[in-house]
């Protein structure tokens, strides 16, 4: 017997409701017990985060729009440019790699140190695309956007996952982190970077985790966090949070040291 003659939707059926602005909570819950279900359901106990630019392009990608640049003779210098930050591109995929072909040797239950990435194009996708050539799964946090945001091909279907809250996207970037690599970036990497520096200083952290800033040329010309010492605005010992770098072998050291030492004996999500 049908029990809803009417064909009366329920509320969590009702799109309009969901839509709406009293429903507001439950979208926010769903984007905290939807993803945790996911990562339980695949044994993925913590991660290794990407953050950086959805607009580096990869080497061929570069060089083939140099090629066509020389063709028509217009845009040679973007083209230019695109090639020379190509290099973080390919280093973030060889990286990805790395950490993935390392964190497969720790052990046989549990997944950890999986690569986590924003789940866009760009540097998103080259570690996306390193932790799938390294045959490891690997995740994307992706978030709704009228332009660049979109799913990149690399990431694991069952871990590609949709955000339309950026404090949610943010919360489980940090909650499941063991370790951080910030590569060159616009505002959304700067934002993710200072905050989660602003956490840790302020002990709402209490996690170590290695963190790299990759790309001294870059960084330095784009942040002077040495002025901000000066000014007195930070401490000089908030200048050891993280590691500056050009190096991939002094970056994958650095991270899977500390990783060692502070986080394979203490498996799972923290703060």
């Amino acid at each position: 017997m049908d029990d809803n003659p009417y064909d009366i939707p329920k509320f969590y059926h009702d799109d309009d409701f969901m839509d709406s602005g009293d429903a507001r909570p439950l979208r926010i819950l769903s984007e905290y017990f939807g993803p945790q279900n996911r990562f339980e359901k695949f044994n993925v106990e913590d991660t290794i985060v990407f953050f950086g630019s959805a607009r580096i392009k990869s080497k061929e990608e570069a060089e083939a729009a140099m090629v066509e640049a020389k063709r028509t003779g217009d845009g040679l210098r973007k083209a230019e440019q695109m090639m020379k930050v190509s290099r973080y591109y390919e280093e973030t995929r060889e990286l990805a790699r790395r950490f993935t072909e390392w964190s497969k040797t720790l052990t046989d239950d549990e997944r950890r140190f999986v690569v986590c990435t924003g789940g866009g194009p760009g540097i998103m996708e080259a570690a996306n695309r390193g932790a799938s050539e390294g045959k490891g799964i690997n995740v994307g946090l992706n978030i709704s956007l009228p332009f660049e945001q979109s799913e990149n091909p690399y990431i694991t279907r069952e871990l590609a996952l949709e955000f339309h809250y950026f404090f949610m996207r943010k919360f489980w970037f940090i909650y499941l982190a063991k370790a951080v690599l910030v590569m060159p970036g616009g505002f959304g990497t700067l934002d993710e970077f200072c905050e989660l520096l602003t956490l840790i200083q302020t002990q709402k952290i209490k996690k170590k985790m290695p963190i790299v800033l990759y790309g001294s040329d870059y960084w330095n010309k784009v942040v002077n966090f040495e002025a901000l010492c000066e000014f007195g605005t930070i401490s000089e010992e908030d200048l050891d949070l993280y590691l500056v770098t050009d190096s991939m072998d002094e970056a994958f050291e650095y991270v899977t040291k500390g990783l060692l030492e502070h986080a394979l004996e203490s498996p799972g999500p923290m703060l």
